[in-house]
């Protein structure tokens, strides 16, 4: 079971990071923040560059803890947060394919993350070599994964829609 939660943390944990460096350092063809804040304009996150900027640090920090399995459900509360906006800010217009730009990928990180967090992240783990969170994982993550529920309703609280007559189209 150690071994697959460390593939598991480890596959999910990068993937995600690698995410959040194309937001933030336009690594691995990304945009960067500069494209990536314009993005986020259109769908009604302003100041783009600051929700671009959250969104980029939670994927990049939230996999690097995942990845390294410190801090217990921190990191994947962090990732499922990230998710559960982009699956309603970008990707339920278009139903479930990713082919379709649905919600097939997004909704597959945060379910991953969501089991990592209630599994713990197992015997390979900085959060096992240090000692920390052994006691009552579940309760830890029902707690990390409630807050990222909050959180990302919050985060789309804060979504304004573009005014129709400011719209200018390039």
């Amino acid at each position: 079971m150690s071994i697959a939660l460390l593939i598991a943390r480890v596959l999910l944990g990068l993937g995600i990071a690698a995410h959040g460096a194309q937001k933030l350092f336009g690594w691995f063809g990304g945009y960067g923040l500069g494209g990536t804040a314009g993005f986020f304009e259109t769908l009604g996150f302003r100041p783009g560059r600051s929700f671009a900027a959250a969104a980029g640090l939670a994927e990049f920090g939230g996999g690097v803890l995942t990845a390294a399995g410190l801090l217990g459900p921190i990191g994947p509360a962090l990732v499922i947060l990230v998710m559960i906006v982009a699956m309603v800010a970008v990707h339920a217009s278009h139903g479930f394919f990713v082919t379709n730009n649905g919600i097939e990928v997004p909704l597959l990180y945060a379910i991953g993350n969501l089991v990592l967090a209630f599994t713990g992240p197992g015997s390979y783990s900085l959060d096992a070599m240090l000692g920390l969170l052994t006691p009552s994982t579940a309760t830890y993550a029902s707690i990390a994964a409630g807050l990222a529920v909050l959180g990302a309703v919050a985060v789309l609280a804060l979504r304004r829609r573009a005014d129709p007559n400011t719209l200018v189209v390039h």
